[in-house]
Parts: C-alpha cells; sequence; structure tokens
C-alpha cells in the first residue's frame, strides 16, 4: 500500500490549508434551517415526489434498480423516451437529450459541438463545468467581463469576421451571486452578428417562469436559443440534467459526446424521479409562489438591516466577506445559531471576492430569516 502523496500533491495541500482554504466534504446539516441547499422547492425531502416516484415505477410495471450499461448498448431504458419527450414538450424544445449530471451535459456539449475554427465567448464567471467542457475541445474561447454586453460586443466584433461558428456562452442565473444577465439583449447581438446563444438554466429551472419553466420562456426567448441546459438537482429535487435543442444537435450529442457515451446510464428510478417532478412542478404552483413571496421577504430583511448583498431577484443571495477566515468565522457563527449557511472561499471565487451564500426556498419562514438577518448584522458588526 502506497501511504505518501507524491511531494507536489502534498505541497498544494499544505498550501490550502495555509491559505485557510482546504475543503473538506461535510455531513448534511441536519436540525437547522436551510439555507444552504439547492433544493429550492423542498422537492429533495419530499414525501409526495418520494410517493409518486414509487407510485409511477409500480404503474408502469418498471422493477429494475440498475441501469445495466450506457445507453448506447443496454441502459436506454423506455422511461428515457418518456421522459425526454415531456422534458421538450415543457421546455417548448424540439428535442432533449438526458445526461447523468449537469457537470456531464456541459462537459459534453462543449467538448464536442465547438469545432476547430469556431470561438467561443463565455461569461468570466461561467461555471467550472463549461470551461472544462472547453478545454477539452477544438474551439478557440475567450471570457468576456460578467454581464457585461459592451465586452461581449467587442469580442463578436474582433473574431466574428474570422470565426467558422461564433458561440455566446452565459447563464441565466449565476449560482454563485444569484444575478442575470440582459438575456434580450444577448438574443438581440447573436441575431446581429448570427452568433449561437447557448444559456444554462439550472438554477432558472423551477423558480422562474409560470410553472417553472425557466427564465427564457418566462421572456419568451426559447426560440431564439441554439442550446439550453436544464438541471434537476436544484428545484426538481432529483437528479440528472438535459440538452435542450433541434433534434440534430441532440443526435449530434448522442453520437459525439463523450460523457454520455462512456458512461453507465441513470437506473429508471432516477427517470421515473424526473418525469414526478416535473408533472409536480406543473401540479402545484403554489410552490412557487410561496418561494417568490419568501425570497422578496428575504430582501426586505437585507435592506431592513441596510445589509449590502449583491444584486439578486433569483434564490440566490451573497454577501461579500473578505478574507476566508473571517467568512468561515460568521458562517459558523450562523451555524452555532442554527441556520446552514456556507461561506464560499478562494480559490472557488477570487481572492477578496469571499461571501457568504444564502439560498432561500419555499418552506423557509419569515420569522427564521428576520432572526438570521439580526444575528447577521451583529457578527458584521463585532468581527
Amino acid at each position: 500500500m502506497i501511504e505518501k502523496l507524491p511531494v507536489a500533491l502534498a505541497e498544494k495541500l499544505a498550501q490550502r490549508e495555509a491559505d485557510n482554504a482546504l475543503r473538506i466534504p461535510g455531513i448534511v446539516d441536519q436540525g437547522m434551517a436551510d439555507f444552504s441547499s439547492n433544493d429550492y422547492l423542498g422537492l429533495a425531502a419530499s414525501e409526495e415526489l418520494f410517493e409518486a416516484t414509487h407510485t409511477y415505477l409500480i404503474e408502469n410495471k418498471v422493477a429494475s434498480s440498475g441501469a445495466t450499461g450506457s445507453r448506447l448498448i443496454s441502459g436506454n431504458h423506455k422511461l428515457y423516451n418518456v421522459a425526454e419527450k415531456y422534458i421538450a414538450h415543457f421546455h417548448q424544445a424540439d428535442s432533449a437529450l438526458i445526461f447523468n449530471s449537469g457537470y456531464d451535459a456541459n462537459v459534453g456539449f462543449f467538448s464536442s459541438v465547438p469545432q476547430k475554427g469556431d470561438v467561443v465567448l463565455y461569461d468570466e464567471y461561467i461555471h467550472a463545468s463549461i470551461r472544462d467542457g472547453l478545454r477539452l475541445g477544438g474551439a478557440t474561447a475567450y471570457k468576456f467581463a460578467h454581464n457585461d454586453r459592451e465586452s461581449l460586443l467587442k469580442l463578436v466584433e474582433r473574431h466574428r469576421p474570422k470565426a467558422q461558428e461564433l458561440y455566446i456562452v452565459t447563464e441565466s442565473v449565476f449560482s454563485m451571486d444569484g444575478d442575470t444577465p440582459n438575456l434580450n439583449a444577448f438574443v438581440d447581438v447573436a441575431k446581429m452578428y448570427r452568433c449561437r446563444l447557448v444559456v444554462d438554466e439550472a438554477h432558472a429551472v423551477g423558480v422562474f417562469g409560470e410553472n417553472g419553466q425557466g427564465l427564457l420562456q418566462a421572456y419568451g426567448l426559447q426560440d431564439e436559443i441554439f442550446a439550453r441546459l436544464v438541471t434537476f438537482g436544484k428545484a426538481l429535487g432529483c437528479h440528472g440534467a438535459a440538452v435542450l435543442g433541434s433534434e440534430g444537435l441532440t443526435q449530434y450529442l448522442a453520437n459525439f459526446a463523450r460523457s454520455f457515451i462512456y458512461t453507465t446510464a441513470l437506473p429508471p428510478h432516477s427517470l421515473a424521479a424526473i418525469i414526478s417532478g416535473y408533472k409536480l412542478l406543473e401540479s402545484q404552483p403554489q410552490r412557487l409562489t410561496q418561494l417568490h413571496d419568501i425570497t422578496m421577504h428575504f430582501k426586505w430583511e437585507t435592506e431592513r438591516c441596510n445589509l449590502k448583498f449583491i444584486l439578486s431577484f433569483s434564490t440566490i443571495h451573497c454577501i461579500v466577506i473578505q478574507g476566508n477566515g473571517r467568512a468561515k468565522k460568521i458562517a459558523s457563527l450562523l451555524q452555532r445559531a442554527g441556520y446552514s449557511v456556507k461561506a464560499i472561499l478562494a480559490p472557488t471565487v477570487p481572492a477578496g471576492q469571499e461571501r457568504l451564500r444564502f439560498c432561500v426556498h419555499s418552506f423557509n419562514t419569515k420569522r427564521e430569516i428576520s432572526a438570521m438577518m439580526d444575528i447577521l448584522t451583529q457578527a458584521l458588526r463585532f468581527s
């Protein structure tokens, strides 16, 4: 048994610890008020979703627990076809292709779709999974300033003449700050310069739109987008993701996206949970109404306490607290008071931009939000 790490790896770990940024997977904060998970509608812990999934499997006579292989060999269970048709219809897309996770979907898409000779312009705060996919692909990629149309436009004008295809990539709700780009403006740029717009809607599905379809459908922009990513591990309370687009796009991904081809498929239970989660979204609009009400109360409380949070109209709200040590200290204080709040540390965010990240849920109460804000105000005053 080899016990010692290579020196280079041990040095990296030591440096991470010296920076007070060493990450250790923690135990779920049982019994605390949840302000850290992505379970925006409370479906992950919902008995309704659990029972609906179980009932769906029984009614459709599905007894298998495992996928048995990749989708191109033996794992393409009949529920895949049902789920993908349901998702495409719900999101008003021509086609949907399910991946095992949002990470797999982004890596698969960006490593296989943009080709050599193409140019990808991406928001500087784009998710790590997109960056990883771009590193594996053949296209040239450049970042533009966060949510900045003018920064994007300058790059488009510079690179459009020589690019075979030019892709613009952003998120409808950014996971670190909860903020949103001007999607209409980005659509206009893409149309004017013949670019292909790709939008990750991971944190918008289940949060925006009449039945949680996402921000693009809320704005009526779904037909202007080359590809959308939707995930099921957040507001939908289950697991997996899908790329939405034309039938040609999903057929291409099924043939060339390595994270789709070379992995064991999701088991039937996961597919039943996805279908059941979408049905609950459609049948229980009160969950979204409650979520929006609680989110507005959270914003009002930040104003009451004169706390300078990053502007957000989503369920994600952040306050910058410089320094890993100080951010961890205040997060720990809130946790001891019974609130599950996580510190986001460098290098996940740039040094000096460390923060506390609060996720609001439909099941949070106004009373606990108000009490938490008072504790946070005191902690910031004396830290």
